[in-house]
């Protein structure tokens, strides 16, 4: 069976495949909060383990701290942002209608910025009582 040559050229197949250029962005993204949230996580559990033998009111003060506040907020909105960031490329993968895709990723992006605010406003209410 011989071969036959294209008649379109190189261009033209690649017309509409998308921007070499247009995952850098998220790949580096993707990359820097994954740096980001090993010391995060490793504070985490360090904290976690430091409190397994602290009653309520030790945990709560512990909470109020400024820096110990603003670590775990750093933290919870880097893990969200992070797990957007990889839902996206699991729904860009596997799900080929395009329109699905793009409600998919809508959602998924809502529903981790809706649970990222619960979070932090969670602990607003308890570093400080409300």
């Amino acid at each position: 069976m011989a071969m036959q040559k294209e008649l379109r050229s190189d261009l033209g197949r690649a017309r509409g495949l998308g921007s070499a250029k247009e995952g850098v962005g998220h790949w580096w993204r993707q990359r820097l909060t994954a740096l980001a949230l090993i010391p995060l996580s490793l504070w985490f559990v360090a904290s976690v383990v430091f409190l397994t033998d602290t009653d309520h009111a030790t945990a709560v003060a512990w909470l109020g701290s400024p820096v110990t506040l603003g670590l775990m907020v750093l933290f919870l909105g880097t893990t969200f942002y992070h797990a957007a960031l990889g839902m996206q490329v699991v729904i860009e993968d596997y799900v080929s209608n395009h329109g699905c895709r793009t409600a998919l990723i809508v959602l998924t992006n809502f529903a981790c910025f809706a649970l990222m605010v619960a979070a932090v406003i969670s602990l607003l209410v308890i570093a400080f009582g409300g």
